[in-house]
């Protein structure tokens, strides 16, 4: 039996997160005997690497300086020459410039993947960002997106061919995240029986904007004075911005009414203690977090960026507010905490979507025809050259 091909994937940081999760949970669901998998960390990665459950896995940290760093191509040229990879798969801008290091390592395929945009440029429009994703065009294979509007960016603004685009939903575990009964306890963040939970999951970083969620969370408070006594707001999810998270909120007094856990591994069973789920982003790809929200049987509030509109269907599995307005997003939670009829119908028709568009399975089955398909495609046009150059 031969040995199945490779893929290297390349990615900033495995830490906690929506992408990481998705990295994942595909490299523990593809069949061994289809492909085997290492994952680089452009810097390093965290206790989130013991997710990764599939034996044989090898996971390299290049350590990478902040700025250029031209020592991390070279050790990545050396690790590649080493681990000769059929593919390598790299997940946004950070690590897709390391195509052409790929490229000459002499990787068959090469992959890049746009799962979002980052907090100082969310809306794609960093003139120096896009010339080098332009540039970055020839090195790969495929250029794919997890969203329609990042599928039409990549087009219309990158200039990424029809022949090289691809658009890959992200897709979910239903039989982990579905409906079920709350935990309660310390260990859930003491909520009183009969509160009504604004809850988000996601890294703590500038790209999500939680200091705008507290915020809605506090205009919440004064908008609706008769139920402030049962609001509460719990935000899972660690990362470089906690600290002044947890500032803000003790600034604002409010420290008794939000549970900031940091990160966490029972998020399927903490989802079902939310009333709403809530996502403040700036920018976004096909937000996973949204997803397993929906599977729980949750209406989602998020803000008009990115994939959030795709997944959240306006008054019908939630409701879509503008980004960087914290009044919007109160007013939106507000509907829920009045008519409760109206969360459970949101709630409803936000399970059905997810079971039906955005399964596990079916995002399984779209990367491994994009991986299939790119490896035999190179794989007969070595077989080719070498034919002619006999």
């Amino acid at each position: 039996m031969s040995t199945p091909p490779l893929i290297a994937h390349l990615i900033y940081r495995l830490d906690f997160g929506g992408l990481e999760t998705m990295l994942v949970e595909r490299i523990n669901r593809i069949p061994a005997d289809r492909y085997r998998h290492a994952v680089i960390c452009l810097t390093d990665y965290t206790d989130f690497h013991k997710k990764i459950t599939k034996p044989g896995v090898a996971l390299f940290s290049l350590n990478k300086a902040s700025g250029l760093s031209l020592g991390t191509h070279r050790k990545l040229w050396r690790l590649l020459r080493e681990l000769k990879p059929d593919i390598l798969h790299t997940y946004n801008l950070a690590a897709a410039e390391y195509g052409a290091t790929a490229a000459l390592a002499g990787v068959p395929v090469r992959i890049s993947g746009s799962h979002g945009r980052d907090a100082s440029d969310p809306e794609g429009k960093n003139r120096k960002h896009n010339l080098l994703r332009k540039a970055l065009i020839p090195f790969y294979d495929c250029c794919y997106s997890n969203s329609a509007d990042l599928a039409a960016w990549n087009k219309n603004i990158i200039g990424v061919p029809e022949a090289k685009s691809r658009l890959l939903h992200n897709g979910i575990d239903t039989s982990k995240y579905k409906p079920g009964i709350a935990p309660s306890g310390a260990e859930y963040g003491d909520i009183p029986a009969g509160s009504f939970v604004i809850g988000t999951v996601g890294r703590v970083q500038d790209v999500k904007d939680h200091p705008g969620l507290v915020d809605a969370f506090i205009a919440l408070r004064a908008m609706l004075p008769e139920y402030r006594g049962r609001l509460r707001l719990a935000i899972i999810g660690d990362g470089p911005l906690m600290p002044a998270l947890r500032e803000k909120v003790a600034a604002a007094g409010i420290v008794d009414k939000v549970w900031l856990p940091g990160a966490r591994t029972d998020v399927a069973q903490i989802l079902r203690t939310f009333s709403v789920f809530v996502l403040s982003s700036i920018a976004e790809g096909t937000p996973g977090s949204a997803l397993e929200a929906m599977a729980t049987r949750l209406p989602v509030v998020g803000t008009r960026v990115g994939g959030i509109p795709e997944v959240v269907q306006e008054n019908v599995t939630g409701q879509i507010v503008p980004s960087r307005d914290p009044n919007a997003l109160a007013q939106a939670i507000a509907a829920y905490v009045e008519k409760p009829e109206l969360a459970a119908h949101h709630g409803a028709a936000g399970l059905e979507r997810v079971t039906k568009r955005y399964s596990m399975a079916s995002m399984l089955d779209q990367y491994l025809e994009m991986y299939d398909s790119l490896f035999e495609r190179k794989i007969k046009v070595r077989e080719l050259s070498r034919s002619c150059a006999e």
